[in-house]
């Protein structure tokens, strides 16, 4: 069986959808080929990454991408999920994409105080990308 094409955008895939790319991953792999991307792509969040560990998931060798390279080289998706404002209205309109889904996450790079609270905030985000993929998954559960 063809496993369903994901990609999550955000506005530097850095954090949120690298976050929820590893969720899809890390819970239907079996049923999905998932990728992220950003607009402007940067460095991985360290926030992100700290979190992400906490979880028992590491992300800390994912390379942030160009939505609008993954466009150029014509990849396909039957499913793209921004997960925030920017990523929403710039997003590229990638051909024959069946779902257009938008998840707003609060942007951990946008966070203030110490480490150990910004820490706290992003470990929210996380756990709500994390029920809204699991959510998601078994909305869109491949009979079988």
């Amino acid at each position: 069986m063809m496993k369903k094409r994901v990609l999550f955008i955000c506005e530097h895939n850095s954090a949120r959808s690298q976050i929820a790319a590893a969720y899809l991953r890390k819970y239907g792999s079996d049923d999905y080929d998932v990728e992220s991307a950003g607009l402007v792509p940067t460095e991985l969040n360290p926030l992100a990454v700290a979190v992400m560990k906490e979880a028992g998931i590491d992300i800390s060798d994912q390379k942030p991408q160009s939505v609008f390279g993954l466009f150029q080289q014509g990849k396909l998706y039957q499913t793209i999920i921004t997960v925030c404002q920017p990523a929403a209205d710039k997003c590229p309109i990638f051909p024959g994409v069946v779902k257009r889904l938008h998840w707003p996450f609060n942007d951990p790079a946008q966070f203030t105080g110490t480490w150990e609270q910004k820490l706290s905030q992003t470990r929210q985000v996380r756990d709500k990308i994390e029920n809204a993929v699991k959510e998601w998954i078994s909305e869109n559960r491949i009979p079988g």
